[in-house]
């Protein structure tokens, strides 16, 4: 399974999000994949997963079939984006 997680680094809801990925990890000791739809690599993924709302947190299966996602704000808990780690 892949998590990934969208958002602009340089924006309002970019606080919750670092703490949200710090929480995770130590939570956890898993780290989610990061990316902003900025990049070229970013913005390809938005476009193939129809991605226009950030903060987003996508879970994917090994083969890249959405399995969940989580749009904007409020974060989903720690438990529910572990269970797709």
């Amino acid at each position: 399974m892949r998590v990934v997680v969208i958002y602009r680094s340089e924006s309002d809801y970019a606080r919750q999000v670092s703490d949200f990925l710090r929480d995770f990890s130590r939570q956890t000791g898993q780290v989610l994949e990061e990316m902003s739809p900025d990049s070229v690599e970013g913005n390809n993924f938005c476009e193939v997963y129809d991605i226009v709302e950030y903060p987003t947190i996508i879970a994917l299966s090994d083969s890249g079939q959405l399995q969940n996602l989580w749009r904007g704000l409020p974060l989903p808990t720690i438990s529910e984006v572990s269970f797709y780690v």
